[in-house]
């Protein structure tokens, strides 16, 4: 499998609205192979096909891979669409790795349930609570276009992507230096 370039904000190419698969295919299942190994690399327990330039409905996710035992438990989900959200919200401190080393509080539903199809092209159902709920969020977000940053006020936004800016320009200088 494959690492990939994970995009960062502000790149407009993440900005995208993310098409659907018409059927998960051995290439679909290629990508969402390096889409996880990109993710674990990264290292992080999310990631959206936009995220590495491809805008499909496709995300992977692992919340257990940290967990002390290392075992990895991956999701898949193609299409992915929630049905069902709790009005019950929970509040994460969200990163992403297309906004590196910034985070925030967000509030999200607590749980939601979810229709997707799965690695193997099977129609799946998914009832989640907690992070993972939040996970699938996040990630689904990122299919319409939407970064967790969106959800802060326009003066915190800013002030990230500008950070995210400058931090771009200082590590094109030191490869430039190197």
């Amino acid at each position: 499998m494959a690492i990939k370039k994970i995009l960062t904000a502000p790149d407009p190419f993440l900005k995208q609205i993310s098409t659907p698969v018409k059927e998960v295919t051995k290439d679909i299942q290629v990508l969402m192979d390096d889409m996880l190994d990109t993710m674990y690399d990264a290292p992080g327990i999310g990631l959206a096909a936009v995220q590495i330039g491809f805008p499909l409905r496709v995300i992977v996710m692992d919340i257990s891979w940290r967990n002390e035992d290392g075992k990895k438990e991956p999701y898949f989900f193609v299409n992915p669409e929630i049905k069902v959200k709790t009005k019950i919200t929970s509040t994460y401190e969200e990163g992403c790795l297309s906004v590196p080393d910034q985070y925030a509080e967000i509030d999200r539903p607590e749980e939601c349930e979810v229709n997707y199809l799965d690695y193997n092209g099977q129609k799946s159902t998914l009832h989640a609570e907690g992070l993972l709920a939040t996970c699938i969020q996040h990630e689904m977000d990122h299919l319409e276009g939407i970064l967790f940053i969106d959800y802060l006020s326009n003066l915190k936004k800013n002030m990230i992507v500008k950070k995210l800016i400058k931090s771009k320009k200082q590590s094109s200088k030191e490869r430039i230096v190197a």
